[in-house]
């Protein structure tokens, strides 16, 4: 029972890894787009595209908190006295960055609109690092087993952890870069389609240049995990590789069709082939998810109630994408007195 929920928490946490990452890494772009004349388009694009689906993605992340707990209290108690700092660095970023999205849209005066687009750009790439940066420190072994806390500083400053958290602001970017190719795409804007291909081409490249240097990292921090990343979790690191390469090709050769997809293949196999690697353990080499795992009625009750809200919930997003897809959102790209007011 306690493999089935660990199995829908990895699910969850790819998920969130996928959308959650993908909006995160809009504002990177967003971040990078440059003055406000210059970026004025790429600023517009990301806005258009996230505006719709950026408060749902982090139902993703308050289900994976609430099955953490309750499926794992030992996990969760130990992972949130030893991470206090980037957890709650995180949660202020969340928080911030829905905030700076929402204002900036109403603010009038320009001064004000780059202050709160600023604090939304840098509060989408603390998020992703610091969340990165928690799983190099679970991964490595810095999070002791027993309910108690660790080094609340060397848990996640550390090389491991700062890898990961650079690879979570990478991927995310790329991952963001891909989507908005599209979403260039189906507005009819060829020179920002071309302006996000060479973002998520270039982003393709730093993100293998980084995983590389983690694999160097890992096994020398976390021989367990990297050990098993070339058995056990090789078939996800392989499809993670091929999906990553495969889109990188369509892009390259300006074939947007079936990039996307790709791309989601090759970030969710990165948690996938996390998830197994890590395999028997939810903190190496310390406790397992069976000895961290709460009473069967605990878990037999988590099972039906995430069954039951993926029939209830799940619908509801599909239809948003959809509705997303096909644009038939108009509200959100409707301009309000402020955008009239700023032009």
């Amino acid at each position: 029972m306690s493999t089935a929920v660990a199995a829908v928490l990895l699910v969850a946490i790819a998920t969130y890894a996928v959308f959650g990452g993908a909006d995160f890494g809009a504002g990177f772009w967003d971040l990078t787009a440059g003055g406000p004349e210059r970026g004025a388009a790429a600023r517009d694009l990301v806005q258009r595209s996230i505006g719709p689906v950026w408060e749902a993605n982090h139902v993703w992340l308050i289900f994976i908190f609430v099955v953490t707990w309750s499926a794992f209290p030992e996990a969760f108690q130990s992972i949130t006295l030893t991470m206090f700092v980037p957890l709650a660095l995180a949660a202020f970023g969340i928080v911030l960055r829905g905030a700076s999205f929402a204002f900036r849209k109403t603010m009038v005066t320009v001064r004000v609109r780059r202050a709160f687009g600023g604090l939304f750009a840098l509060s989408s790439v603390l998020v992703p690092f610091c969340f990165g940066a928690v799983a190099g420190g679970i991964v490595s072994g810095r999070v002791p087993a027993g309910g108690v806390a660790g080094d609340p500083v060397g848990s996640w400053l550390n090389p491991t952890s700062l890898v990961t958290g650079g690879f979570a602001v990478v991927a995310a970017a790329y991952l963001a870069a891909v989507f908005l190719v599209r979403e260039a795409r189906r507005t009819g804007d060829a020179g920002l389609a071309g302006y996000f291909r060479r973002r998520a081409v270039a982003g393709a490249l730093v993100a293998a240049v980084v995983a590389v240097i983690g694999f160097a990292v890992l096994s020398s921090s976390a021989p367990h995990v990297f050990d098993r990343l070339f058995t056990w979790a090789l078939p996800a690191v392989v499809l993670s590789v091929l999906g990553g390469f495969g889109a990188l090709l369509l892009l390259v050769r300006g074939v947007a069709r079936g990039a996307r997809v790709l791309a989601v293949v090759a970030v969710a196999c990165v948690i996938f082939g996390w998830g197994v690697a890590q395999w028997p353990y939810l903190l190496p080499e310390s406790l397992t998810v069976a000895a961290a795992a709460a009473p069967t009625g605990t878990l037999v009750t988590l099972l039906i109630a995430g069954g039951l809200a993926a029939l209830l919930v799940l619908p509801g997003f599909v239809l948003l994408y959809v509705l997303d897809q096909r644009r038939l959102l108009p509200e959100e790209g409707v301009a309000d007195a402020a955008d009239r007011a700023g032009g």
